[in-house]
């Protein structure tokens, strides 16, 4: 249990193996039979999972991996691909998901800032990334999974040899995977996580009900730490069922997933849910079905709430973590969502507000700072930006939080993204938050930048969900009927769709240089 683990952090008599946490003897004979991942077509048991994470630990060793070395893993969601992960933690090596959709110049930042010893890279990627796959073949860095015919050593061969190794004697803090920044703000930041983590994920789960023998489906990917904690280790850790798929969730293979497996719990993002409302009403009506709805890794809004609990009768809940803590910080409690609260701090987090920029227009909100027990110690290689956000156990999230009366935290934005516009304070959520669940409307961002006179002024961007023009007069009205005049934006466009990262972030900085592109040529 995870008061257990924070309790026996710090005992240097204290060892055990994550893996054995999940999947050795006593995980096994509480819940070997039942089904652990159901992939496409294919149920593995508690049991099978086990063994294919033992066999991955021995073919590992085989080729030279040790305790403390880190193995890259660029595979999509699969039971091979959970396999290698958790049979990397079993040896004591540390594990790296990496996003599969990361550019070349990324994949080799984070080859050369994590030191890794080996990678795995399924065919597709090895395929599509040829030069660093023929570089890593020979610095013989380099396993292929699936095709034979790339003329390098494959992943399957190694597990067929494999013979057996031990589970490393860890400790609560032996390290144990690492995770990586989406690179929103820079290249990405690598995270060390411990052994300790993975036990303490899931806290969330007793809360929204979720237990032994459940179906929960992620649409997260595993390399993400909402997916890596709510679509792998939460479910193993509590004797649940997870689906895992190997493709981007798309709203048509969501709702086919929950057709075919009626989960009970769905843990997805705000996107998705807006593109499953944009449907058909008739395709919601097997989510009727789904006992819990968690929203994370984006803001949610008010109109996105309702409009859910309007066509499936069922609460949306707010979660809130971060690669820095792995394991979620904040949740909504069942029966409270109103679309505006984030949540009340889980088990173990420690929270505390201070001044922002914005505490001139209210100063009961400011920029949260955290204390969580999977919490890292800071940011792998760069010195200066961990004293930046790690001070003493704690860690600045950057993101502006107030209270409302009941005690719960709410999101107001990010501090570095408040603007000053006539002498007063602005958060651009808020004229995203105008306009979100207009029908018109499929999504919208706002970002600042300074006019001919060099004072900042506000850019509304919009996609439509049908006519351009239809959609640019209802958001115009909409600013109009909610903000005030200094909040109305100077500027709006319709663009076909909103430029995001690899992990699906909005990638502001590209707006702004379509307008300034824009301006530039009518000046």
């Amino acid at each position: 249990m995870p008061h257990a683990t924070l309790e026996r952090r710090h005992d240097p008599a204290y060892r055990l193996n994550a893996f054995e946490h999940l999947l050795g003897a006593a995980a096994l004979a509480r819940h070997g039979e039942r089904i652990a991942l159901i992939c496409g077509d294919q149920s593995i048991t508690y049991t099978a999972l086990a063994e294919a994470a033992r066999r991955a630990s021995a073919a590992l060793f085989a080729e030279g991996v040790r305790p403390g070395d880190r193995v890259l893993l660029l595979m999509r969601d699969s039971a091979e691909m959970a396999a290698a992960w958790l049979g990397t933690v079993r040896l004591g090596a540390v594990a790296v998901a990496l996003n599969t959709k990361l550019s070349e110049a990324e994949y080799r930042h984070i080859l050369h800032d994590s030191a890794a010893k080996l990678a795995i890279i399924e065919d597709v990627f090895a395929l599509a990334r040829p030069d660093l796959t023929r570089e890593l073949a020979e610095e013989r860095r380099l396993l292929v999974s699936g095709s034979d015919g790339l003329g390098i050593p494959r992943w399957q061969d190694a597990l067929a040899r494999a013979g057996d190794v031990p589970p490393f004697a860890a400790q609560p803090d032996s390290p144990a995977f690492l995770l990586y920044s989406s690179g929103t703000t820079g290249r990405p930041k690598g995270m060390v996580h411990r052994h300790a983590s993975i036990q303490l994920a899931g806290a969330a789960f007793p809360l929204l009900g979720i237990g032994v023998g459940d179906t929960v489906f992620t649409t997260s990917k595993v390399f993400f730490a909402y997916g890596l904690e709510h679509g792998l280790l939460a479910p193993l850790g509590c004797g649940a069922s997870t689906i895992l798929s190997a493709e981007w969730p798309t709203a048509k293979t969501v709702t086919e997933t929950v057709e075919r497996h009626a989960p009970q719990a769905l843990f997805s993002v705000p996107t998705i849910y807006r593109r499953l409302l944009a449907e058909e009403p008739w395709h919601l009506g097997s989510f009727r079905s789904v006992r819990r709805f968690v929203s994370a890794g984006e803001h949610l809004s008010r109109q996105l709430v309702d409009q859910w609990r309007a066509s499936t009768g069922a609460e949306l809940l707010n979660l809130y973590g971060m690669s820095e803590t792995f394991c979620a910080a904040l949740l909504t409690p069942p029966g409270t969502s109103d679309g505006s609260r984030t949540g009340r701090p889980l088990e173990g987090v420690q929270l505390r507000v201070e001044a922002s920029p914005a505490e001139e227009a209210n100063d009961a909100q400011g920029v949260l700072w955290i204390k969580h027990p999977a919490q890292v110690e800071g940011y792998l290689n760069l010195p200066e930006r961990t004293a930046e956000q790690f001070r003493e156990g704690w860690f600045c999230t950057r993101d502006v939080f107030g209270r409302d009366p009941e005690g719960h935290y709410v999101y107001r934005g990010r501090a570095d993204d408040f603007v000053k516009i006539a002498g007063q304070w602005v958060q651009p959520a808020e004229l995203e938050e105008a306009v979100a669940g207009l029908p018109e409307v499929a999504e919208a961002a706002c970002v600042a930048l300074p006019d001919s006179d060099g004072l900042d002024r506000l850019a509304l961007f919009v996609s439509a969900r049908g006519d351009a023009a239809s959609a640019l007069s209802a958001a115009c009205a909409a600013c109009e009927k909610a903000l005030p005049r200094h909040k109305r934006p100077k500027w709006m466009r319709v663009v076909e769709q909103l430029p995001r990262t690899a992990t699906g972030k909005v990638q502001r900085f590209k707006l702004r240089e379509l307008l300034q592109s824009e301006l530039s040529g009518k000046r």
